[in-house]
């Protein structure tokens, strides 16, 4: 892993923490870092975010653009079980 895509992984997930995370967690729910591969970042939505009908938008519309606004590489976030 070089250092470039290590710094990218650091900064991922410092949005996550710091901006992302107390979001979600504001309405019972969280998130999980689990990789960064080919310009995707691969997340868990955990607590409230299992199941709920709108978490396709926080994904979207709040996790990946955040991302994307702040770290270019990052081309799209995508949920895993």
């Amino acid at each position: 892993m070089g250092i470039e895509h290590k710094e990218t992984i650091s900064k991922i997930e410092e949005v996550l923490n710091n901006q992302v995370r107390p979001k979600i967690q504001m309405d019972g729910g969280d998130i999980e870092f689990i990789k960064f591969e080919e310009g995707i970042v691969y997340v868990k939505l955990l607590g409230a975010c299992v199941g709920c009908p709108i978490s396709f938008f926080t994904l979207k519309l709040g996790v990946e653009e955040a991302l994307k606004e702040q770290i270019s590489v990052v081309q799209e976030v995508v949920a895993v079980e």
